[in-house]
């Protein structure tokens, strides 16, 4: 990239706190229904607890390197100020949208008490709750006996809890109370009085029932403050050559819950004396970030609040729809011979992928079945299809991404799960991630074995599928399913690159490929053709990809931008990106396709990856894009597409000077794309006539 296109792009921390603004702006939108609106606070402060065990985390670790030893082009000191920054702005706007729907909840007959405002009748409800149902989980820490660094647990929610004697015949006393909400519900609902709803938190049921934790002490006065660690989440792997792969991840992920901290909330109320005394028992120093904030953290827990109140507190109701190309009781196989089929999640049912794993378990004719695996449902019906599989007598080989951050522990576990049933589990290819999200089914047809795929740019996880935006294509073209087996030798090989003549493949070709296609479309221009780019995806970092798409923009192709998350380019600049649009689209799912369409002539290339354009994905994954030929399917994609360039209510414009500024356009008519996607599977069922139900 050159020196003046480099000094243009936004720090890609930067970038990403414009991304989880435009997520808060979903909970300040009246358009949201109320009770979304909490739930994306919820999504917004999950994504920031995130943040800060990662990126964080890594900006911490580079204070701590020679600065001569860092290629990188930006002071981490000055960007960790710019995130504080921005950060504290944040929770000051997190902050004033939560008491606003807390008031507005109230106007519906829903109201979020502490335990200040219970009746006599929601006491006694809440202290018989607390003594069957919480009591028995937790084992406070007197805080004389914390231990630095162990005793406190990542991302979990404490109460650090004052206990006095009123005729001070006591010394006061501290100890220390993990909330238990991996265990049970965040939120408790009391009994209904009239038409009135009241929830308190599992926080505040714990406040009120203090003194039958700490009577025995003989103490009578409690108080209790709320804090909470949010540590470094990088994992770090020792080379004991006498223990497998799994074991030395299984002990790295018990260690992250105990690695450094990055950030220390407490509730602003907590006096200094105690705040003084914990951090000193701590050992927590100003450089970990400490933070003081309201009664109330771990605001991911009210992603899962409770559903209570009337209808329309909640987004429409949109079950997945069937697909017209797939009729209840008909062979996949079958169909797949004669056409390319692609599901589109979660407009669509993930459940047709476990009915082809289904029938492919129990099909006499299939032989073997491979597949891919980087985030698994916590109790995953596909994998259960593989077992069954497995037990019908085929031969089953999964490659699991041990290294999926945060999902390590699920996938540690269905790795052993797995090995019992006697599938045959690829782990780990070192120094690289497999992304890759793919089936092979291979089946004996007429003499020869004949190969089947899935090619997604989505995880086969049945829970996220409901909620994340995906594409994910089958089909039977040879050409295509060969490929997909030599990704799958490439994994069993430990890297030796077999070719690959129509997927592209990280970490050989994807940004090679993706600079030719773009190279092409100057060449075009510069000819007199038409000439543009559509690209769709989550993140866009890449500065060499970045430098083609501006070199681009310069030779007049007009370049669409579809981004999520990430998006260091600056689109629109004069001389450099004036013919890039860019924009977000953050509505009731959460979009994660990749796809890439290149003009070509006005012979349209397609692709859908699982990769975006980062430098992680590119050299240091296992990715595959594909082609998509079919026409069909083609302009399924296309039309998707339009849909989301038309979006006027949810779409936010990518720039540098109003970033997330809404596309609004008060004169056209309201298109929100995620649910003209919807309404348009919703039709091509109707019209095809569709049997399924």
């Amino acid at each position: 990239m050159t020196d003046g296109t480099r000094n243009i792009l936004i720090n890609r921390e930067i970038s990403w706190l414009h991304f989880n603004d435009r997520v808060l702006q979903e909970a300040i939108d009246r358009s949201t229904p109320l009770i979304e609106r909490i739930k994306f606070l919820g999504i917004f402060s999950n994504n920031r607890d995130e943040f800060f065990r990662v990126r964080v985390g890594t900006l911490r670790r580079m204070l701590n390197i020679q600065s001569d030893e860092l290629k990188i082009n930006f002071d981490p000191e000055e960007i960790l100020h710019q995130i504080d920054k921005i950060v504290n702005e944040q929770e000051k706007i997190f902050t004033r949208v939560y008491s606003e729907i807390v008031r507005e909840l109230a106007n519906e007959d829903i109201h979020l008490i502490d335990e200040s405002r219970l009746t006599p009748e929601h006491g006694m409800f809440v202290r018989n709750y607390f003594n069957e149902n919480i009591r028995p989980l937790l084992f406070p820490i007197m805080i004389d006996n914390i231990n630095v660094g162990t005793s406190l647990m990542d991302s979990s929610l404490y109460l650090l809890v004052d206990m006095k004697r009123k005729d001070d015949s006591l010394e006061e006393n501290q100890a220390i109370i993990r909330v238990p909400t991996d265990t049970v519900s965040r939120f408790l609902i009391l009994p209904k009085e009239g038409n009135k709803e009241y929830i308190i938190l599992l926080d505040d049921v714990i406040r009120y029932c203090l003194s039958d934790i700490f009577s025995f002490f003989r103490y009578d006065t409690f108080y209790a403050y709320t804090i909470k660690f949010t540590r470094d989440a990088e994992l770090d792997i020792d080379n004991d050559i006498s223990k497998s792969f799994l074991e030395l991840l299984s002990e790295s992920v018990k260690q992250r819950k105990k690695g450094l901290p990055v950030r220390f909330v407490y509730e602003d109320t907590l006096p200094q004396r105690l705040l003084k005394k914990l951090i000193k028992k701590l050992k927590i120093s100003e450089k970990d970030n400490l933070r003081s904030g309201g009664r109330y953290h771990n605001f991911k827990d009210f992603m899962s609040f409770p559903h209570v109140g009337p209808s329309h507190l909640y987004y429409p109701f949109m079950p997945p729809l069937p697909h017209a190309e797939l009729p209840l009781n008909r062979s996949i196989f079958e169909i797949l011979r004669k056409k390319d089929v692609m599901l589109h999640f979660p407009y669509q049912s993930f459940q047709y992928i476990i009915d082809l794993l289904r029938e492919a378990s129990i099909d006499p004719k299939v032989v073997a079945i491979k597949m891919t695996f980087y985030r698994v449902a916590k109790n995953s019906i596909v994998m259960n299809a593989l077992i069954n599989a497995a037990r019908n007598h085929k031969t089953v080989t999964v490659f699991m991404e041990l290294q999926a951050r945060f999902d390590e522990e699920a996938n540690i576990y269905w790795t052993n799960r797995l090995q019992e049933e006697g599938i045959r589990v690829i782990q780990t290819i070192p120094g690289f991630k497999v992304h890759a999200k793919l089936i092979l089914i291979k089946r004996l047809e007429e003499g020869k074995e004949v190969g089947y795929a899935n090619i997604s740019t989505g995880n086969y996880n049945e829970s996220t599928a409901r909620v994340y935006a995906d594409d994910s294509l089958l089909t039977s073209n040879q050409e295509i399913t060969r490929d997909v087996d030599n990704v799958f030798r490439l994994m069993d090989s430990r890297f030796k690159p077999p070719e690959f003549r129509h997927l592209i493949v990280s970490p050989f070709d994807t940004r090679k490929e993706f600079i030719r296609l773009i190279n092409n479309e100057i060449k075009n221009k510069k000819a007199g053709k038409d000439a543009w780019i559509l690209i769709k995806l989550n993140s866009l970092v890449d500065d060499r990809l970045i430098d083609r798409l501006c070199a681009a923009s310069q030779a007049g192709v007009k370049i669409k931008i579809i981004v999520r998350g990430i998006c260091v380019l600056v689109p629109g600049l004069p001389g450099i990106s004036e013919n890039i649009e860019a924009f977000s689209i953050v509505d009731k799912f959460l979009e994660h396709s990749r796809i890439y369409v290149f003009c070509n002539e006005n012979k349209p290339l397609y692709y859908i990856a699982s990769s975006d354009w980062m430098q992680r994905n590119l050299d240091h994954r296992i990715e595959v894009a594909c082609p998509v030929v079919d026409p069909r399917v083609q302009d399924e994609l296309m039309n998707m597409i339009q849909i989301q360039l038309k979006d006027n209510c949810k779409a936010r414009i990518i720039s540098a000077r109003q970033p997330n500024r809404y596309r609004r356009d008060s004169v056209r008519k309201k298109i929100r794309a995620q649910f003209g996607i919807y309404e348009f599977f919703k039709s091509s069922v109707t019209e095809k006539g569709s049997t399924i139900s």
